[in-house]
């Protein structure tokens, strides 16, 4: 079995011959949502099959502890994450109500350090707090507000599934890791790499709770396609069906 994360789907089966010589040796091939298996050459689509990864539920606040709303952004700072998008998008957002973007993760690419470091001097609105356990992180995701998923490559983001479990309401990229996950019709996707459509749906989730609400509705629904009992029963009839 040859499992597909995101540069895999999305970079390397186009590019890599040792991938290729792999996804045709396979008897299966997972992705990590649905919409990756149509990146695969149509002779390989029927041997594959889509195995969302779960994450444990964790209560969420009843409310907000505070006036300021949060968004969070957990993810390493590299290309493929496009990390600095929320931070632009909320210098764009107006003084009231308050409103903070906090960033965690560690550095891939050097340059972004800088970036990130820069960005704090000069924007008030944005923290950037530097590699974290993955306990430390997964307190944050559950205490913010919002998370802010502006990958431009994704496979099947692990944050993304947290946060579905965890209840956390998600603004996300669209692109087809994301869309896999949260559906077309999702109300908190926004087109990759604008700024300002980001900064559209940030104002809208912190000013408008009916908008806010059906974030955490579509978020809900979604769910239980994070629990473990779904991903085991997936790993089950895989391995039944390729034994």
């Amino acid at each position: 079995m040859v499992v597909l994360t995101g540069t895999d789907v999305y970079r390397d089966i186009r590019t890599s011959r040792t991938a290729q010589r792999a996804l045709d040796a396979a008897d299966a091939i997972v992705t990590l949502q649905p919409r990756a298996i149509d990146e695969l050459p149509e002779r390989l689509r029927a041997k594959a099959r889509a195995i969302l990864q779960s994450a444990p539920a964790r209560p969420r606040p009843k409310g907000r502890t505070g006036g300021r709303f949060e968004f969070y952004v957990l993810g390493h700072l590299r290309h493929e994450k496009d990390p600095m998008r929320a931070a632009y998008a909320v210098r764009r957002l107006p003084l009231l109500p308050p409103v903070r973007v906090t960033q965690a993760g560690g550095v891939l690419d050097a340059r972004y350090l800088e970036m990130a470091r820069r960005e704090a001097e000069r924007n008030p609105r944005y923290r950037y707090l530097g590699e974290l356990a993955r306990g430390a992180a997964r307190r944050l995701l559950v205490r913010s507000d919002a998370l802010v998923l502006s990958s431009r490559m994704e496979g099947g983001a692990n944050v993304l599934g947290e946060a579905i479990a965890a209840g956390t309401p998600v603004l996300a990229s669209r692109i087809p890791g994301n869309v896999g996950i949260l559906g077309s019709g999702y109300p908190g996707l926004y087109a990759l790499g604008d700024t300002g459509d980001l900064a559209r749906l940030m104002r809208a989730a912190s000013t408008d709770r009916a908008f806010y609400d059906s974030l955490r509705r579509a978020c809900a629904a979604l769910a239980p396609l994070m629990r473990e009992s779904a991903e085991r029963a997936a790993w089950k009839r895989l391995l039944r069906d390729v034994t």
